[in-house]
């Protein structure tokens, strides 16, 4: 176990010197990992999640930059000297193996005593609800289990200094992945081992870590507990990509307590007085936290163009003049015809200055 501290870390497939920002696959990134953190790295596709697992793993050297393991430099180092446990997207095992026999291969493969590797074998199996299919061969079992077998050959190395997940439940049947991450949560918390797992669906990231890194376009944009995430994303990226439906996020003019879009002016929790001036300035705010109601004085006029219904909780699609919003049907409320009222809670709607969140002044500073 170990805590994991990145500096100045980048990565290019490229080669030749001196090449521009976008020829990098991951930019420099610079954070510590605390030992015994289940820490996730969220992301689409190509945003470099993968390539940072594979730069801690051993498997890809990085282009410029360090990693440490408890402040040991072990950039140069292969995966086997790093001590790592690594499980993939699709189940890595031996078919011909016994399910006993795949979890103890890799202990057998350092010489670990046979008592020691048949207590261990019995603990992860415990975990994993092997037990009954320890003497079963490995053939012929469920993709699911398949991927239990795989987790626990990641697991039974009680020495390792981290466990990477590389999307190790894409291929298991959606009725059982929460299944298998509340198996994972669980031991982790019984475990105590640092665990890294890449996916690109945010569920999986918020129930399973305790911190989510989320990338976007090779930078690590914002690193955060899940409530952090959803309450204050830091980069307009972190705000729609997190969340169902995801943030709103919609230009406007910023001055002072007041926000302009679409001609209409909403008031601000906050003071925005010394906003950059060539920065494209948007206004971000939550589905959750906006609300349609009865039009009356005072409301911002909306056009209700249809309703998503959830189940549990139905969002309207409306339109401000060209911006286009999602806000909360109240439960009970029933929409008169096709224009309504927009309701804001002001402590919840953020400012962003190309991108990147603007904190603002409280309003008792300002006073």
């Amino acid at each position: 176990m170990a805590r994991i501290d990145l500096a100045d870390l980048a990565h290019t497939y490229l080669v030749g010197d001196n090449l521009p920002p976008e020829a990098y696959a991951l930019k420099p990134v610079s954070m510590t990992w605390r030992q015994g953190g289940a820490y996730a790295l969220l992301g689409p596709s190509g945003c470099g999640k993968t390539t940072l697992l594979n730069l801690i793993s051993g498997i890809v050297t990085p282009s410029h930059g360090k990693i440490l393991f408890d402040g040991k430099d072990i950039t140069p180092l292969s995966t086997r000297e790093r001590n790592i446990a690594q499980v993939f997207q699709f189940p890595v095992i031996y078919d011909t193996m016994t399910v006993g026999q795949n979890l103890a291969f890799p202990l057998k493969n350092r010489g670990v005593p046979k008592a020691e590797i048949d207590a261990r074998v019995a603990e992860i199996a415990r975990l994993l609800d092997l037990t009954p299919h320890l003497k079963r061969k490995a053939t012929r079992l469920t993709a699911d289990a398949k991927q239990k077998i795989s987790l626990g050959r990641g697991l039974v190395r009680a020495d390792v200094a981290a466990i990477l997940f590389d999307e190790p439940l894409t291929v298991i049947d959606p009725h059982l992945k929460w299944e298998l991450r509340s198996k994972l949560k669980a031991l982790h918390r019984a475990l105590d081992l640092t665990m890294i797992y890449v996916t690109h669906d945010q569920t999986e990231a918020l129930t399973f870590a305790d911190t989510v890194v989320v990338m976007h376009d090779g930078r690590v944009v914002q690193s955060g507990t899940p409530e952090e995430l959803f309450d204050k994303p830091a980069h307009t990226f972190v705000g729609y990509f997190i969340g169902s439906p995801g943030m709103n996020i919609v230009p406007a003019q910023v001055s002072g307590r007041e926000a302009v879009i679409a001609g209409h002016t909403i008031a601000l929790a906050r003071a925005y007085d010394d906003l950059p001036r060539a920065a494209k300035i948007e206004i971000g705010v939550r589905p959750e936290f906006v609300h349609v109601a009865p039009m009356a004085p005072g409301l911002l006029a909306a056009n209700i163009e249809r309703i998503d219904d959830l189940g549990r909780v139905q969002f309207a699609r409306v339109r401000i003049g060209d911006v286009k919003f999602s806000a909360r049907v109240p439960e009970g409320f029933s929409i008169p015809g096709s224009e309504a009222g927009l309701v804001f809670e002001p402590s919840r709607i953020h400012v962003y200055a190309d991108s990147r969140i603007v904190e603002g002044q409280s309003l008792e500073k300002v006073a």
